[in-house]
């Protein structure tokens, strides 16, 4: 089964914000995002126990418990056991990624991408999202990003470990598919190379966005495409600075972004367009690009999202786009 097939649409939800991101969300907020992207028709929800340390998995499942289980498509990650015992959230060491969750739940954090921890990881998120049940799969961070110059060791227990029983499982039916999700480009090209096993897709945060893409159209996309493993794109907002936010690559954005930014924000606006309509019609132009999964804790930006990917943009802006720099030649744009 191909993710192109299984995903009931081009848009899902990102739900890393819901275990409170940069900030401290409400239960009741993250419940009404969750609401919105139910009535707006929005089926496919990606979650991972990373996300708060449980916290999205848990606000998800709450959100969801009522809804009936064949009418969305649900995945969660692996690489990351969440303990009864807490931790002081200040501590912890996410490589890159420092406390980026620092308003989640305050419990302990293992990172591990055994066999064992992974099936430990699949029956204690099926148990917070409250289902019988698991669509997709992903094997979480196994990059530079979290390891450092580590990765590679920790990506080799993971092939061992978490890439065969996630194909065992997918053999016997247990899930409908797995891949990696990863914030870089390097562990998805040497997955892509491996003989077995072999992944059915995978979840690409922030590698395939306006603001970032030269890498991944060098070998991953079109190596994808020959292989037909699809892509979905986590972050095609950068952070959120495509979406009038200030982070990419979850830090405070750098002079540079942000001149590129301004740069698009005045070529949408004399073309009428709003930049979220841009960076998710981008995204989905790519042959590799299944769906499209931005985040969001704030019900409104739920609509926003959706009219984004339905908005009109004039084959002029991308024509200008292009000529401008602004994208890589190589980029496949919605008029191409």
């Amino acid at each position: 089964m191909t993710i192109k097939s299984l995903l009931p649409g081009r848009l899902g939800l990102g739900t890393a914000p819901l275990g409170s991101m940069f900030r401290d969300v409400s239960a009741e907020e993250a419940a009404a995002t969750v609401d919105a992207a139910w009535d707006h028709g929005i089926r496919y929800y990606d979650t991972a126990p990373f996300y708060g340390a449980g916290l999205a998995e848990i606000r998800l499942g709450d959100a969801l418990a009522g809804r009936p289980r064949d009418q969305y498509v649900l995945s969660t990650k692996v690489g990351r056991v969440i303990l009864d015992e807490v931790e002081d959230p200040a501590d912890r060491d996410f490589g890159e990624k420092g406390g980026l969750f620092e308003h989640g739940r305050p419990n302990k954090i293992v990172h591990e991408w055994t066999a064992d921890a992974t099936l430990r990881s699949i029956e204690d998120s099926l148990r917070r999202l409250r289902t019988d049940r698991l669509d997709i799969v992903w094997v979480h961070d196994v990059a530079q990003d979290f390891h450092g110059d580590n990765w590679l060791a920790v990506y080799e227990t993971a092939r061992t470990g978490a890439f065969r029983v996630l194909q065992r499982l997918r053999d016997e039916g247990v899930i409908k598919a797995w891949g990696l999700g990863v914030n870089r480009v390097e562990p998805v090209e040497l997955t892509l190379d491996l003989d077995e096993p072999k992944p059915d897709a995978f979840l690409l945060a922030g590698r395939y966005t306006l603001l970032d893409h030269d890498r991944a159209l060098q070998r991953l996309l079109p190596t994808a495409v020959d292989q037909g493993v699809d892509l979905v794109v986590g972050g095609p907002y950068s952070s959120g600075i495509l979406a009038g936010g200030t982070h990419f690559e979850y830090q405070d954005a750098p002079a540079h972004i942000i001149e590129k930014v301004t740069r698009i924000k005045q070529l949408a606006e004399r073309h009428g367009i709003s930049v979220k309509a841009a960076a998710l019609q981008f995204a989905l132009a790519h042959p590799a690009t299944a769906a499209v999964i931005p985040g969001a804790t704030r019900p409104s930006r739920i609509a926003e999202d959706v009219a984004a990917l339905d908005e009109t943009v004039p084959a002029a802006f991308w024509t200008e786009l292009r000529d401008a720099g602004l994208v890589s030649p190589l980029a496949p744009l919605p008029t191409d």
